[in-house]
């Protein structure tokens, strides 16, 4: 059976939130596997057949302990994983675009292939202490998780993608 990898980084939560009601929603369709960008490595990525990737926007880019994890990574599965999907979410404060920009950059290295746009929540947190604090991501929000989570998960378990 098909199995889904999401790899998250969450600091103030709003990923992790994200990214456990994506995985709650696709256990329903296919094994899911959920963890940390720290957890994860190039044997979570070789093992499984589809990824949904999770991270907040810092500064205009991914956050950096996500980029770790594309480092690390990124050339022991060079060629490995080619033609395999993927799907994206991110946390942003205002925008996300870049963000979204640069993990798909580093999935087309990979030669994987993307099954749907980027999901970007913006949580509007503007001034250090909004940006700092805790995040509670709208249920309506999170709705959009599962969906996308559950879709991912639905499309691998048919053999879809």
């Amino acid at each position: 059976m098909a199995e889904l990898l999401i790899v998250y980084h969450s600091k103030t939560g709003g990923s992790r939130q994200m990214a456990e009601a994506a995985a709650a929603a696709a256990r329903e369709e296919t094994p899911t596997v959920l963890k940390t960008a720290q957890e994860a490595g190039p044997e979570d990525l070789l093992g499984a057949d589809g990824y949904l990737f999770c991270a907040p926007e810092n500064l205009a880019a991914i956050a950096g302990l996500m980029k770790d994890f594309y480092d690390r990574c990124y050339y022991p599965v060079l060629g490995r994983i080619e033609g395999r999907p993927y799907a994206q979410m991110i946390c942003a404060g205002s925008d996300g675009e870049n963000a979204a920009r640069q993990t798909a950059r580093i999935a087309t290295g990979w030669r994987l292939k993307e099954v749907q746009p980027p999901l970007i929540i913006c949580t509007h947190a503007q001034t250090p202490e909004q940006i700092l604090a805790q995040k509670t991501i709208p249920e309506a929000q999170l709705a959009k998780c599962r969906d996308l989570g559950r879709a991912l998960a639905a499309g691998l378990s048919m053999g879809v993608f």
